[in-house]
């Protein structure tokens, strides 16, 4: 059980980033308070993450399975290192960026290849999502305008109404931040046998979901302590949001998502508010757009899975090494790394 706290590291670590991408816009607009957002992201977190998530945890290890419960631990442990460092900068940035940069770097210390097929539509979709997102901000911002022109509704109705809609929005996006999450928190100790299928009150658990249930509850810690700081950077400082815009944002990065769940590629919700967030901005004009902010959260993404491959392989080398663990149980045809040295 002991290796499972770095999962619950990684877990607190993204619903400290994640929660932003959920409620990050409602709560920098004053539409939200942050104690009700970070009491709906809880609630909806759990439930997505029980119910769907365990489907995520079974299909992880696309880019090649870890074969052991330290080395899982390991990867779990650097992604979580990464997020979390990012997270104390204010950062929005991705969990699943991180766990690729650790998984690639365990199938480079073991030796094995990587798979270049599964990998490439990924970080494709990296760079699509927010672009797409963006553009989905722009089109929605302009139905929705021309609904109002023509539909005559008071301010303050209209405000009530777009309050509900960011709950509701909200709502559901933190039901799928749980569903769709679970694997990058969890999957790489699904199949390890750190637990067995068993029943509680006549529900049947499997090993998945029992993985679930606890990354469920380590993204609700991070959600409820640590959240603030991040949503705070993607809903007010980078593009001043008032209500309206901040349900569009929400709203085409929800869309977007949707569009790339159907089409089976994992993408950052982090990056896709972002893009929407920046529609937004420039519909206003890009002078309301503060590039110095923008620059620091690009920067972010470029460096996330690159930190996370070079803690991932130095954390290797110390655990087996060191502390004498067995980080991969069968190595490829590469040559092994070792810190011993020849005499």
């Amino acid at each position: 059980m002991g290796w499972l706290t770095s999962a619950l590291f990684l877990g607190w670590s993204l619903g400290a980033n994640d929660a932003a991408n959920i409620f990050g816009t409602a709560v920098a607009s004053r539409m939200v308070r942050f104690r009700t957002a970070a009491i709906i992201t809880t609630i909806f977190v759990i439930l997505g993450g029980v119910i769907v998530g365990p489907l995520g945890v079974e299909r992880i290890g696309k880019l090649g399975a870890i074969d052991s419960i330290s080395g899982a631990f390991t990867a779990a442990l650097a992604a979580a290192l990464t997020v979390m460092w990012m997270t104390r900068l204010n950062l929005p940035v991705s969990t699943t960026q991180a766990i690729v940069g650790s998984a690639l770097s365990w199938s480079y210390f073991a030796g094995k290849s990587v798979a270049w097929a599964k990998l490439i539509p990924i970080v494709i979709a990296w760079v699509a999502s927010p672009l797409l997102c963006a553009v989905a901000s722009i089109v929605l911002y302009y139905l929705i305008a021309f609904i109002l022109k023509h539909v005559k509704t008071h301010m303050l109705v209209l405000d009530a109404y777009l309050r509900y809609g960011l709950i509701a929005v909200g709502s559901y996006g933190a039901w799928a931040l749980g569903g769709n999450n679970m694997g990058n928190v969890v999957g790489v100790f699904n199949g390890s046998g750190i637990f067995n299928d068993t029943v509680i009150l006549g529900i049947p658990f499997s090993e998945a979901r029992l993985l679930s249930v606890l990354g469920a509850l380590g993204i609700s810690v991070g959600v409820i302590t640590y959240s603030y700081g991040v949503m705070i950077t993607v809903g007010g400082d980078l593009v001043k949001l008032d209500s309206m815009t901040a349900f569009i944002a929400i709203a085409s990065e929800a869309l977007v998502l949707d569009i790339f769940g159907y089409l089976g590629i994992p993408v950052s919700s982090s990056q896709a508010l972002v893009g929407a967030v920046l529609g937004v901005g420039l519909i206003r004009g890009g002078n309301t757009i503060k590039l110095k902010v923008l620059g620091r959260i690009v920067l972010g993404w470029i460096a996330t899975p690159v930190i996370a491959a070079v803690v991932c392989l130095v954390a290797l080398y110390v655990v087996k090494n060191v502390f004498e663990q067995e980080v991969v149980k069968e190595y490829g045809i590469a040559p092994k790394v070792s810190l011993q040295t020849s005499r």
